[in-house]
């Protein structure tokens, strides 16, 4: 919500007088700008500094474009860059004029700077439009990093090891960051030949995007319209061997009666390694890993749904190659490797080629079932999972790949996936994709492990839930077609699933279901107005039914949605009417109105707020229900080196018919941040659950030197009341401890 980005709006305002360039009819936006760099002639030190001998000499991509808010015409602030190289490193550098005093930056950890100014450089080392690093800087040298595929869009928990540093200065700041080849991959050729963009966010009272290259908002293509550099030479991948070894030691303690039983200490020590075997592949494994986490999953409400949660990925060892395993299904999810024993990778791009090979010994093997209306969860044994993938590109955008995944349960069960995608562009602002999946299931003979769930059939009758050694056949299907240029967006797509369809190394909570959605929107700009930047008008309709034809839901979206000149102002209105069958009851009447708030009045504080009201189903309770929502959230920086993250998630529904309370209750999650240091930082998690009446309080202290050479410690402690029936003031009491630490380091040999 607080990364996403918004398209958003030029500052019209006073800036520094060498920093603000006078508007005129000279300017004239490149499209597809060429580079030839060469061979840094002498050292480059990072530090923030760019009068190293290496830099000399350089040529600079100037002539920055801004596209947002302003249509490919001169910012009010010019930015130089450079990009060079030796041996051991690609080097890239940014100048960027402005007011000082007007410059946001904030000393935080790393991959939160989205707020700030910042730089980004694109670099799609292949030139095939399917995949590119995105690597990022503010003006204090805090890192981001993403990995932006055609099919998953920008993946924000990739990492890459590089250094940077930047300094504020009279003029405005400026960065100079060094990536190790070791870092990338890229073709095995004498010359390098890129498409690269040098990127730019200004935020100011609005937020202002400029780049090198000059975009055509006819065309939905981001990397097609991006520049090319040329001139590295000569430079190869290293091709050693990287160790990350890792020791975790763990307490855990548990309320039993009116004492505390602490358990004893516990140690486990790990082993990853990774070689790259040339410029295009690289292969990674991991015994004994741990795949534990140092951010806690947020709460989620689930109190009206019946479906499973969807937790995001944060494990490392899943970031290289997660672009390839991204399709339009949810067929592989990584989370479903739970508790591995060992895990190995391969990946590579050879030519215009992608592949990923994945196989891994699990202990605990969890398994999503999903079904018409609902979702189940068990845990099985032993597993070893396999999953391989293979994508083409075939130019300007389009590609085709194939998937296919397999899961062998330890004494009897298996779960086989296999299938095509591919994207194709038909026209600069129209594309078509497409994918269909099979799938064989083997259910594990255990009617013990799906205990509860006796009585429950799906396939219209034809099976049960319960693991009873059954075999069964699915088929999954998927196509879209997308227009997208500067006034309208237009997608209609449909997606179906067999009752008998599953992807056990994914996350397909239901099937049994087929539907049609289209949706569109046209946009209104006034870049004249001193208030409105734009103005949206969107619709949103859909049907679905179920495999034997029966309907079981229809919708209309509708509302409109606005962006204000002044605090990076968004504000949406939107109201919906639904019918839908949904436990064997047909509901009449859904709807609700949505009203949705984003403002970021300044660098120490942005936060948001959407309400909903209207007619919704309580799902568990299966009757109709007035149901509303809000939540309200806020980034607070009460100084360089302080955030406090705000989010607070409220639900309530009333039964329609009785007046009687069906739920009600609310999360609160709080995160306080102090970073002492570009290395060093201290957080501490607050979080209240009111429908578990559970706190929860996690602190954590962190030393990083890179995203892997990491130590930290901390632990998680959960509060609970000992008498929740009592009202007034409640005897709050630790019911569940841990203590960790956690030393890893990566060694680059």
């Amino acid at each position: 919500m607080r990364t996403t980005p918004l398209l958003a709006a030029l500052l019209l305002c006073t800036a520094h007088p060498t920093a603000a360039p006078a508007q005129g009819a000279d300017f004239v936006p490149v499209y597809h700008p060429q580079l030839e760099t060469s061979r840094a002639a002498g050292p480059i030190e990072i530090d923030g500094s760019l009068d190293d001998p290496g830099w000399r000499g350089i040529p600079r991509a100037d002539n920055f474009a801004e596209h947002n808010p302003g249509d490919q015409v001169r910012p009010p602030v010019d930015t130089q860059a450079m990009i060079t190289y030796d041996d051991d490193h690609l080097y890239i550098a940014y100048v960027c004029y402005d007011d000082p005093t007007l410059v946001r930056a904030g000393l935080s950890e790393r991959d939160n700077i989205w707020s700030d100014d910042y730089v980004i450089t694109a670099i799609d080392t292949y030139a095939d439009q399917t995949w590119a690093y995105e690597i990022a800087c503010n003006p204090l040298g805090v890192q981001g990093d993403l990995l932006w595929s055609v099919n998953g869009g920008e993946d924000m928990s990739y990492n890459m090891v590089f250094a940077s540093a930047g300094r504020v200065t009279d003029e405005g700041w400026q960065v100079e960051l060094a990536i190790p080849w070791s870092s990338l991959r890229f073709p095995n050729r004498d010359e390098q030949v890129w498409r690269v963009d040098f990127w730019r966010n200004h935020p100011r009272a609005v937020r202002g995007q400029y780049s090198w290259a000059a975009y055509d908002r006819d065309e939905s293509s981001w990397p097609s319209q991006w520049g090319t550099v040329r001139g590295i030479r000569g430079v190869e991948p290293g091709k050693g061997i990287e160790l990350l070894p890792s020791q975790v030691f763990t307490q855990a303690g548990s309320r039993r009666g009116d004492g505390f039983d602490n358990g004893p200490v516990l140690g486990q020590a790990s082993l990853g390694a990774r070689a790259n075997l040339s410029s295009s592949f690289t292969v990674e494994g991991t015994v004994n890993p741990d795949f534990s986490q140092i951010e806690s999953d947020a709460a989620q409400i689930d109190v009206n749904t019946t479906l499973a949660l969807f937790y995001p990925e944060r494990r490392p060892f899943f970031q290289e190659g997660s672009d390839l395993f991204n399709t339009f299904f949810n067929a592989v999810y990584t989370r479903t490797i739970n508790d591995p024993l060992f895990a190995a990778k391969v990946t590579g791009r050879p030519g215009s080629t992608s592949v990923a090979y994945l196989v891994a010994r699990d202990e605990v093997s969890p398994f999503t079932l999903p079904f018409e209306d609902v979702s189940a969860f068990v845990a099985g044994g032993r597993s070893t999972t396999n999953i391989l993938r293979v994508q083409q590109a075939l130019g300007d955008g389009a590609s085709v790949g194939v998937l296919a995944t397999d899961r062998r349960i330890d004494g009897g069960g298996a779960g086989t996936l296999g299938g095509i995608d591919g994207r194709v562009r038909l026209t600069p602002s129209l594309q078509f994709e497409w994918q269909a999946l099979a799938s064989r299931t083997e259910e594990p003979d255990d009617p013990a492990l799906t205990g509860g769930l006796e009585g429950l059939t799906f396939d219209r009758g034809a099976r049960t839930a319960v693991f009873d050694g059954e075999t069964f056949d699915g088929l999954g299907v998927y196509g879209s077609l997308e227009y997208n240029d500067r006034l309208w967006d237009f997608d209609a797509e449909y997606r179906s699933f067999s009752p008998t369809f599953r992807a056990d190394n994914g996350f397909i909570p239901r099937n049994d279901r087929r539907e049609a959605v289209a949706s569109a929107s046209r946009v209104f700009r006034y870049e004249d107005s001193r208030l409105l930047e734009w103005i949206q008008p969107h619709v949103n309709a859909g049907r679905v039914w179920n495999m034997a034809d029966a309907r079981k839901d229809e919708w209309v979206w509708a509302g409109v949605g606005a962006r204000v000149r002044q605090s990076q102002l968004f504000c949406q209105l939107s109201h919906m009417k639904s019918n839908e069958l949904f436990g064997g009851i047909w509901f009449d009447g859904i709807d609700a109105t949505e009203f949705e708030l984003q403002a970021v009045p300044g660098s120490a504080l942005q936060g948001g707020l959407s309400l909903s009201h209207g007619h919704r189903i309580a799902r568990r309770e299966r009757v109709m229900g007035r149901e509303s929502n809000a939540t309200l959230w806020f980034d607070l920086r009460p100084a360089d080196r302080l955030l406090a993250e705000v989010v607070w998630r409220w639900i309530q529904s009333v039964d329609d018919e009785t007046e009687a309370m069906l739920f009600k209750g609310y999360i609160l999650r709080s995160r306080l941040g102090v970073q002492v240091s570009r290395e060093l930082s201290l957080r501490l998690v607050l979080q209240y659950d009111d429908f578990d009446q559970k706190w929860e309080a996690d602190p954590l202290v962190t030393y990083r030197l890179n995203p892997f050479s990491i130590f930290y410690v901390g632990s998680t402690r959960d509060y609970a009341p000992l008498d929740p029936e009592l009202d007034g003031v409640r005897d709050w009491r630790l019911t569940d401890r841990q203590y960790f630490m956690k030393l890893q380091y990566l060694f680059q040999i």
